[in-house]
């Protein structure tokens, strides 16, 4: 091999080898909230001493990866000040095909999500999504919405807690991607 197509041949050889890394990556998105910006008072909880219109924002998603067989939901406050954090809202077996979720889908009386989408009890004591109300002059907390490719629907008990519901969709997670959103009262 000459030395001229030696300086060609190598160079597109390591570019097939890297070809992975140029893969779309696993994305969330939403019209309704922001990574590090403040939520509205929309995503405010009503109740608990919160006046918002409790309302889950609506997200999108995409380029999941091989093997999706189905998606998790689970938005977490890990500044909530319980010493485990706070679930306001997990759903699992979202449908492989759903690629998005509207404005509202988590409002049980709605009944708006996916056919065949299943809402865990959240610390607020219902199934649902219940939104961010933290103490007031406690700062700014975290809200991790984040999305999950699983490997398989999950199969969980009626009243299944939401630490059983984060270890099976930890143990069928192909990927995940995560928006964090804030919010201070």
């Amino acid at each position: 091999m000459k030395s001229s197509t030696l300086k060609i041949a190598t160079p597109l050889f390591l570019l097939c080898l890297s070809g992975t890394t140029f893969a779309e990556s696993f994305t969330l998105t939403s019209k309704d909230i922001a990574h590090g910006e403040f939520m509205s008072t929309s995503q405010e909880f009503k109740g608990f001493g919160c006046n918002g219109d409790n309302l889950s924002p609506q997200l999108a998603w995409q380029n999941a990866p091989k093997g999706t067989e189905a998606f998790a939901l689970t938005v977490y406050d890990p500044d909530a000040p319980t010493g485990s954090g706070w679930w306001h809202w997990q759903v699992v077996n979202i449908p492989k095909s759903v690629s998005s979720l509207a404005s509202g889908a988590g409002n049980a009386d709605k009944n708006a999500l996916p056919k065949g989408s299943v809402q865990i009890t959240n610390d607020y004591g219902f199934k649902g999504f219940g939104g961010a109300c933290p103490p007031e002059g406690h700062g700014a907390h975290r809200y991790q919405f984040t999305l999950y490719a699983l490997s398989q629907k999950l199969e969980l008990p009626e009243n299944a807690s939401g630490a059983l519901a984060g270890y099976m969709i930890n143990a069928y997670s192909l990927d995940s991607a995560t928006i964090e959103a804030l919010y201070k009262r």
